[in-house]
């Protein structure tokens, strides 16, 4: 199944922030925030960190950098091909960044693949809900590629 991915990170080349996964079926949206840094870049400040919280109760999950990475081998190991799919290069860098959990130590799945889709015409900020929110890009992302909107 396909699972369509954002993030939001503390600007560019910054710490991941939150990551978002939504499945192309069902209803098992995947959301995590993780330990905000020190300093925080004032774009963000302004601009994604009021909407970090902006998810439904039950997935607003916070979480350590390696409890995330267990979150999401649990979250995949029931599916035999998982694809995740993102706009952005950053996304998938961030999302594969957090499968590893240490020095010679990352999450087990039985693989995966990425896409990255050209998106043009697409804007996460003009079309999510709560834009600059992982989970609400990442539901306007599977609007969008799934022809839903726009």
């Amino acid at each position: 199944m396909r699972y369509f991915l954002d993030t939001e990170f503390n600007g560019f080349g910054g710490e991941l922030i939150s990551l978002a996964l939504v499945p192309e079926f069902g209803d098992q949206d995947f959301y995590v925030s993780l330990p905000l840094p020190d300093h925080i870049h004032p774009w963000v400040q302004q601009n994604v960190i009021p909407y970090l919280r902006f998810v439904p109760e039950g997935i607003d999950h916070q979480l350590s950098r390696e409890e995330a990475a267990d979150h999401i081998e649990a979250y995949l190991a029931h599916d035999p091909d998982p694809v995740i799919v993102a706009d952005w290069p950053d996304d998938l860098g961030y999302f594969c960044h957090l499968l590893v959990k240490g020095p010679a130590n990352m999450i087990t799945l039985n693989g995966l693949r990425l896409e990255w889709v050209n998106a043009a015409g697409f804007s996460s900020a003009a079309n999510s809900r709560t834009p600059h929110n992982a989970l609400h890009d990442a539901r306007a992302l599977k609007d969008f590629c799934l022809g839903l909107t726009y």
